[in-house]
């Protein structure tokens, strides 16, 4: 929880800070997480999941590719500030897309359009950006948010 909080200190992810962080990062139908640990201490995160309510990615690629049900959600992706310029992000993104890939399942995620950082990582991995589309988080906030699917 401390990377994670240095994170959101730091830039802002997660956008609001969640009650209970636990809980908040093994949220969903988890396929798997992963972590990354540089010089014995942790320094990444990243999650996949069977795509949940409140996803926008995964019904998009579904309604252009015609087969539902066959994504898998990357998402809960951090790693430390102080550990970042190794590749760690990329890494870890990768082992979520050959896990997704292994269960015949194509790696799609959302990601707020003000996280700049995060949506020029998935683009220079070649992450094709579906769409931007707005979405109501609480009653008094609306979140503009980019829908990635991985390459093929």
């Amino acid at each position: 929880m401390r990377i994670l909080a240095d994170v959101h200190v730091r830039d802002g992810y997660p956008l609001n800070w969640p009650d209970q962080p636990g809980e908040w990062l093994s949220r969903g139908p988890l396929l798997g997480s992963w972590v990354a640990e540089l010089e014995g201490g942790l320094v990444g995160h990243v999650s996949l999941s069977q795509g949940g309510e409140g996803d926008l990615a995964p019904t998009l690629w579904s309604e252009r590719n015609g087969a539902r049900g066959m994504t898998a959600v990357l998402s809960r992706l951090f790693v430390a500030p102080q550990a970042r310029g190794r590749r760690i992000g990329a890494l870890l993104i990768g082992q979520a897309v050959d896990a997704a890939r292994r269960r015949g399942l194509h790696p799609v995620l959302d990601v707020v359009a003000s996280d700049t950082a995060a949506a020029a990582l998935y683009e220079r991995l070649g992450w094709e950006l579906m769409a931007t589309v707005e979405q109501q988080w609480t009653p008094h906030q609306m979140v503009a948010i980019r829908c990635y699917a991985a390459p093929s």
